[in-house]
C-alpha cells in the first residue's frame, strides 16, 4: 500500500479544486457514464470477507485494466491522468471516486456525499469480482453480498444505467437504456417496466430486477418517485464508494494562534454575558428592597 493519505486542510482545497476541474472536463466532453463507469469498476471489487479489493485505485494497474470487465476503461482513467497531473497530492483512489460522484451531479442526479482519505493500492485483484451482465438474480446477489450490500443497493446501483450505453466492442451488448443517456433521473426504472422496447437495451441482469419479486418492489418505487430513488441511490453510492475505508474521525483545527485567540475570544464574551446576567438580576433585587 501506498503511503496513507493526510486529509489536512490542504488535501481538502486540493478536493475542491479538483472537483471543479473535473466538472469542467466532465461537462466538455460529455464523459459522464464512463467516469461513473469507472468509480463503479474500481469500487466494486471489494470482499468484505478477505478485506480486499474495493475503491483503491489498483484499476489504473495495466493487468486490471484487462480485465473483460473493464474493456474501454483506459480512456477514463486516461481522462483523471489530466486532473492528476495538476493535483498530484491526490491518491488516484479519491480521484477515481470523485469523478463518480461529480459525473452523477453534474447530469442532474443527487448530491453524494465524499469523504477523502483513501489510500492506493499497488495490486489489483483476481478477475472475476464484477457482475456478469449476462447472468442472473442468483449471481448478482453473491457479487453485491460478498461487498456486504444489500438487495436494495443491488436496485439502487443498478439506477446509474440511466447513464450512458452500452458499446459492442467493448461488452458484446450495443445501445443506451433511456432516451437521455446524459441525463441522471429515474427513468431506467420507467423502461425496466414497459418490457422490451425497440432501440433500448435490457441486459439479463437488468431484467431481473423486475422478474425477481425482492428486487421489483424496489423497481416500483424508484419508478413512481425519482426523489425516493435520488435518496437511496445517494446512500448507495456513498457505500459503495467507501468499501473497505474507513473515513477519517478527525475534524480540521485551526492554527494555534487563530485557536487561542479564538477561545479568549469566547471565554471573555461568555463572561461577560455571565456578568451581564448578575448585574441585572442585583439591581432588579436591589431595586425591590
Amino acid at each position: 500500500m501506498a503511503a496513507t493519505v493526510v486529509v489536512d486542510a490542504e488535501y481538502m482545497k486540493e478536493i475542491e479544486r479538483a472537483r471543479r476541474k473535473l466538472r469542467a472536463l466532465i461537462s466538455s466532453k460529455n464523459c459522464a457514464p464512463i467516469m461513473l463507469r469507472l468509480a463503479w469498476h474500481d469500487a466494486g471489487t471489494y470482499d468484505a470477507k478477505t478485506k480486499t479489493g474495493g475503491p483503491n485505485g489498483s484499476i489504473r494497474n495495466e493487468l486490471e485494466l484487462k480485465h473483460d470487465a473493464n474493456s474501454g476503461l483506459k480512456i477514463a482513467v486516461d481522462l483523471c491522468e489530466e486532473i492528476k497531473a495538476k493535483h498530484p497530492k491526490i491518491s488516484y483512489a479519491d480521484l477515481y471516486q470523485l469523478a463518480g460522484v461529480v459525473a452523477v451531479e453534474v447530469t442532474g442526479g443527487p448530491t453524494i456525499d465524499f469523504v477523502p482519505g483513501r489510500k492506493d493500492a499497488i495490486v489489483s485483484p483476481e478477475e472475476g469480482r464484477l457482475p456478469d451482465a449476462k447472468q442472473g438474480a442468483s449471481h448478482l446477489r453473491d457479487v453485491f453480498y460478498r461487498m456486504g450490500l444489500s438487495d436494495q443497493d443491488i436496485v439502487a446501483l443498478s439506477g446509474g444505467h440511466t447513464l450512458g450505453k452500452a458499446h459492442r466492442e467493448r461488452s458484446g451488448f450495443d445501445g443506451p437504456w433511456t432516451k437521455e443517456p446524459l441525463q441522471f433521473d429515474n427513468s431506467y426504472f420507467l423502461e425496466l417496466l414497459k418490457g422490451d422496447s425497440k432501440g433500448f437495451l435490457k441486459l439479463p441482469t437488468d431484467k431481473v430486477l423486475v422478474e425477481d419479486p425482492e428486487f421489483r418492489q424496489f423497481v416500483e418505487i424508484y419508478a413512481k418517485d425519482e426523489e425516493a430513488f435520488f435518496r437511496d441511490y445517494a446512500a448507495s453510492h456513498k457505500k459503495l464508494s467507501e468499501l473497505g475505508f474507513t473515513p477519517p474521525t478527525h475534524c480540521f483545527k485551526l492554527p494555534v494562534k487563530n485557536c487561542g485567540a479564538l477561545a479568549q475570544t469566547t471565554f471573555g464574551v461568555a463572561v461577560a454575558a455571565t456578568v451581564a446576567i448578575f448585574s441585572y438580576f442585583y439591581e432588579i433585587n436591589r431595586r425591590v428592597k
